[in-house]
């Protein structure tokens, strides 16, 4: 089964909002066994709209529509929706009600706009939205099915879980789909895939591999497509198990699984904690810790050390390395490491210290140098990256390499 998403909103299109709807919409139909054809935003013209609708029914055997189905003028699509079918509006009863109560329990006053978000096309089968006035509505034509919702994630998601996705799986389906999703991390794009080629090179044509990178992380996605959910589920499976033996230092997770989670389950593991000396990161590093719930049973604390005279004051480091050595160097950032584990009594800590950009380098040390180092109760461990000349990019790169550092420290001391 093939499906379609069209969005609705001139909002999208100028980038006012992002577009949230449909990649929590292809998710939920992957999970169910539909596949989607292709993502469309259009602009909030009736003429786009019918232009879409009738790209789409070529393509799909479901077609998906959000938004415009608000009260104002500027939102189109239901009047559009009634035209395209050849349909006339009706007073949809159970649908009135709903927008009756809502403004009842609200303590508002209804007026006739409101009202109006009850009339919905003849031919239409209704699904009521107990979360919002504009109920959803389902049309069948010419074995296409057509369903239209709000753009308001939370409606969309109700309506979606209540009516849609049980409709479609109810449906004759006769493809399933699989996807696992691998989390690696400290490996480049281009040197991953070399060292996946054979591998890749072997997967059963019924499986698909897709990889999705972002800065310091590549995610892996496998999707299996075919008949047998258990067969596809047991490949899938098989295919993992080979992935480990070939990046096993790389895999640091799967799914949705996130290096400060996964970091943080080890330290919870062995009852330890750790402490963060943080300078050109500036303390993300410390915010992605601290995003993961519970995090206050393995982080200690952080001293973002953004001056030398911090440096030297509340984590020891010396003066005749920040002056012979300068602050992004080896010999500073072991200092950094060790000092922060001592002030903050933490049996492991993570230090950076580097040229994030986009100036400030020199030809020793350009845009994109960072110093690394990592402390735990059996040594400490600095290493050298040059990353990219983008000051975002590189602290974001240098947060998660740091991370990884820890991972894999914590991982040889089991």
């Amino acid at each position: 089964m093939q499906a379609e998403i069209i969005t609705i909103g001139d909002e999208i299109l100028i980038g006012q909002i992002v577009d949230t709807n449909s990649a929590w919409m292809a998710t939920e139909l992957n999970s169910i066994g539909v596949n989607i054809a292709q993502i469309t935003s259009i602009s909030d013209t009736p003429e786009h709209l019918v232009e879409a609708l009738n790209n789409a029914r070529k393509r799909a055997d479901v077609v998906l529509i959000t938004g415009g189905l608000g009260p104002t003028k500027d939102d189109r699509t239901k009047k559009v929706l009634t035209e395209y079918f050849g349909s006339e509006l009706i007073l949809h009863e159970p649908t009135l009600q709903n927008v009756i109560e809502m403004f009842r329990l609200r303590g508002l006053d209804i007026i006739q706009l409101n009202k109006d978000q009850a009339l919905v096309p003849k031919c239409c089968q209704v699904l009521l939205n107990k979360q919002g006035t504009a109920p959803g509505m389902w049309f069948e034509d010419d074995n296409v099915v057509f369903v239209s919702m709000p753009g308001v994630p939370f409606e969309m998601k109700y309506l979606m879980t209540e009516h849609v996705l049980p409709r479609l799986a109810a449906m004759r389906n006769d493809l399933h789909i699989v996807h696992r999703t691998i989390q690696t991390v400290g490996i480049s794009e281009s040197f991953l895939a070399r060292t996946l080629e054979t591998w890749e090179d072997n997967l059963p044509e019924y499986i698909h591999l897709a990889y999705l990178p972002s800065p310091g992380i590549i995610r892996l996605r496998l999707s299996a497509f075919g008949p047998d959910a258990t067969v596809l589920e047991n490949e899938v499976n098989a295919q993992v198990e080979k992935l480990q033996t070939i990046i096993p230092d790389a895999i640091y997770g799967y799914g949705n699984d996130k290096l400060s989670d996964v970091t943080g389950n080890l330290l919870k593991a062995i009852n330890a904690k750790v402490s963060v000396a943080e300078s050109c990161t500036g303390g993300l590093i410390s915010h992605l810790i601290t995003s993961v719930p519970g995090s206050s049973k393995w982080f200690k604390g952080a001293v973002v050390a953004y001056s030398n005279e911090v440096k030297s004051n509340l984590l020891q480091v010396s003066e005749s390395s920040l002056c012979e050595f300068g602050a992004v160097s080896e010999s500073v950032v072991r200092q950094m490491a060790e000092g922060v584990k001592i002030a903050l009594n933490s049996e492991y800590s993570i230090a950076t210290s580097g040229v994030a950009g986009p100036d400030g380098g020199t030809p020793e040390k350009p845009v994109g140098t960072v110093w690394i180092a990592v402390s735990g109760p059996k040594e400490t461990v600095a290493k050298c990256f040059t990353f990219s000349n983008n000051r975002e990019r590189n602290i974001e790169r240098t947060s998660l390499t740091a991370l990884d550092m820890l991972r894999l420290m914590l991982l040889q001391n089991q």
